[in-house]
């Protein structure tokens, strides 16, 4: 099984900081971002990995290398472009292989086990969702039998930890893409399951935010 990191955003919400450093290397409790997952999904066993960069992305590929330092391999999807979440997952397709594979949003800090996500997932895509934090208290979606669906009077947040299914993305032509809209598609078609995560987890959104995690880390 193969684990994809996202981190080809530019961190707008996260500027001066970003302006010179891409938001995953950015550090909090003297580790960068990026490297918490790839500790964590090497724990569950996970060994090789596909990231996708853009902004400052060679800051990336330096810092990480082939992976060989952390145990594990590393192959890169470069994006030149804008392709928003779906598109960039498009475009790695072709290194993910045809097996179900894991996707983490690189901006996130969480204490997430990632031993517990399916290894096949029984739907298209099983999907890890949080409590609404502060900054977004509407949340995404709301869970019925273990499925995701449309909001109701609970709602939770999507975490940007998921499995998808290589089969989430037939029929998808190359390009700037959205994963919102898929997410909202497949859920109609009751092909999304969901578990929530009880634990920690924040969204690197902000520098406050970033600073108030770095402190609790650090201490």
């Amino acid at each position: 099984m193969k684990a994809m990191i996202l981190a080809a955003g530019r961190g707008e919400r996260m500027r001066p900081l970003t302006d010179k450093i891409p938001k995953p290397l950015l550090t909090v409790g003297g580790k960068s971002l990026i490297e918490y997952h790839i500790a964590a999904l090497k724990q569950a066993g996970i060994r090789e990995f596909v990231i996708n960069v853009a902004w400052l992305g060679d800051q990336i590929i330096q810092h990480l290398g082939t992976g060989e330092k952390h145990g594990v391999q590393i192959q890169y999807s470069k994006e030149t472009e804008v392709l928003e979440t779906a598109g960039g997952l498009l475009k790695a397709l072709p290194l993910l292989g045809d097996d179900p594979f894991i996707v983490v949003n690189a901006d996130i800090y969480t204490d997430y086990d990632f031993r517990a996500l399916p290894k096949v997932p029984k739907l298209l895509a099983h999907l890890i969702l949080v409590a609404n934090p502060a900054q977004h208290p509407t949340g995404d979606f709301s869970i019925s039998n273990g499925l995701i669906c449309a909001k109701e009077t609970i709602t939770f947040t999507f975490s940007g930890i998921a499995v998808y299914k290589k089969t989430f993305f037939n029929g998808l032509m190359p390009g700037k893409k959205p994963l919102a809209p898929l997410l909202k598609q497949a859920m109609q078609q009751q092909q999304i399951s969901a578990e929530v995560h009880q634990g920690k987890w924040f969204d690197i959104g902000t520098p406050e935010r970033l600073e108030k995690l770095d402190r609790a880390l650090s201490s």
